[in-house]
């Protein structure tokens, strides 16, 4: 065969194809097209937080689930939202990252500061809710994955139970934990006693539990932004011996990332950090500066799942490693775990394992609880949880715990 009639015989098997499909008269309209009828807001409390979930209602009956948790402010978060109320109603949700990008950047640019990030936060993970339950598919798919076959994760306030200092207390509950298949813990260092005296507590607690459990626990300790340079330094060197995993929030936030910075350098414990840190424009600072090894981004805070990806992503740049932070419900808790599918430098993933029973009942059996120290994903549509959040609310009803931190001898 010559060159022209190969060209020929090549050119012609488009039109071929195109013939044999069939043809239209006119381009179909785009399939699955919503429009956001209402928005509706419950509020509960639970054990020692203040809960606030939005449901996102569609015309096409499919309801996105939201969380704008922000303990002691969940009635600002909540005006917030309402405020927000007439730019969504009547718009289709498609598209979490363009939303996202309108309501952050548009809306009179006023997606700053905590409260209006934590109610872009609700709804934004809404809309990944209704993509996903419109599609048929997961979240972590719409994402891209998942590139973790399963997730570890962590029993936070895992001291709550604990109702003294005493470190054989403390060895108890570790063999308590080991034997239900925890494989990391992170509880809170003392903070109401001097300098010296919250070294050696916290230095005999840890010497106790790895005693018990040698290193079956990765052991996280909360030292809750109460320390100042020099004496986070000093704290490190004490407990290096008993290698915990990191120290999360050392210093106040406040402090410049220099400070961090040089903890860091200084700490053979790893420092952690980042839960009241908003965007990857705020973590970019701490990451040029080297304050932490490990950033805890919070998907309820920073933006929503759209986010904390990109805050992921920057970390990753700088070998930085991902726990995520989180203490809230159960739409918080899985919108996190789905945002992790996709993210390489994940380590470990907060989460609250005294309210796993709970949330389990709450969401019809569809909660993931961890099995041998790690979870996996859910695999049903959008955020793959069942949740009637005015249930909850009925069952656990709002009662302002946020007002009575200080009367409970918090801080």
């Amino acid at each position: 065969m010559s060159q022209i009639d190969r060209r020929t015989l090549l050119g012609g098997l488009p039109l071929a194809a195109a013939a044999a499909l069939p043809q239209t008269s006119a381009a179909p309209q785009r399939a699955g097209q919503l429009k956001i009828t209402k928005l509706a807001y419950y509020r509960s409390s639970i054990r020692w937080r203040d809960l606030l979930f939005v449901e996102v209602h569609t015309d096409g009956g499919i309801i996105g689930l939201g969380e704008g948790t922000c303990h002691g402010r969940v009635d600002v978060v909540e005006a917030a939202l309402r405020w927000l109320e007439p730019y969504v109603i009547g718009m289709d949700p498609a598209g979490p990252e363009k939303q996202w990008e309108r309501i952050a950047y548009r809306l009179t640019r006023w997606s700053s500061g905590i409260i209006p990030r934590t109610a872009l936060s609700a709804l934004e993970i809404a809309f990944w809710d209704i993509e996903g339950k419109r599609l048929g598919v997961p979240v972590w798919r719409l994402l891209g994955g998942s590139i973790h076959p399963r997730f570890r994760n962590y029993h936070t306030h895992w001291d709550a139970v604990v109702q003294s200092a005493n470190p054989d207390a403390f060895a108890e509950r570790a063999v308590e934990t080991v034997k239900n298949g925890w494989t990391a813990v992170k509880f809170s260092v003392p903070n109401r006693s001097t300098e010296s005296e919250r070294i050696a507590i916290i230095v005999a607690i840890l010497s106790a539990m790895r005693k018990a459990v040698g290193d079956k626990l990765d052991i996280g300790l909360e030292c809750s932004e109460s320390l100042t340079t020099r004496t986070a330094i000093r704290m490190a060197h004490a407990l290096e011996p008993y290698h915990p995993f990191f120290m999360e929030e050392p210093l106040p936030r406040e402090n410049p990332p220099s400070a961090f910075g040089e903890l860091a350098a200084k700490s053979a414990v790893p420092i952690a950090t980042g839960e009241g840190i908003l965007s990857r424009y705020d973590f970019r600072p701490l990451l040029e500066g080297k304050g932490a090894a490990i950033i805890q981004p919070d998907v309820v805070k920073c933006g929503g799942i759209t986010e904390i990806r990109k805050i992921a992503a920057l970390a990753e740049c700088y070998g930085v490693e991902v726990a995520p932070h989180m203490c809230y419900g159960p739409v918080a808790h899985v919108a996190s775990l789905q945002s992790m599918s996709v993210c390489r430098n994940f380590l470990i993933h907060e989460w609250e394992g005294a309210d796993d029973k709970l949330f389990q009942e709450a969401t019809n059996g569809t909660y993931p609880v961890q099995k041998d120290g790690y979870l996996t994903l859910p695999d049903k549509p959008g955020l793959g949880i069942e949740f009637d959040a005015a249930q909850l609310a009925k069952r656990y009803p709002f009662t302002n715990l946020g007002s009575q931190v200080e009367q409970r001898g918090r801080f």
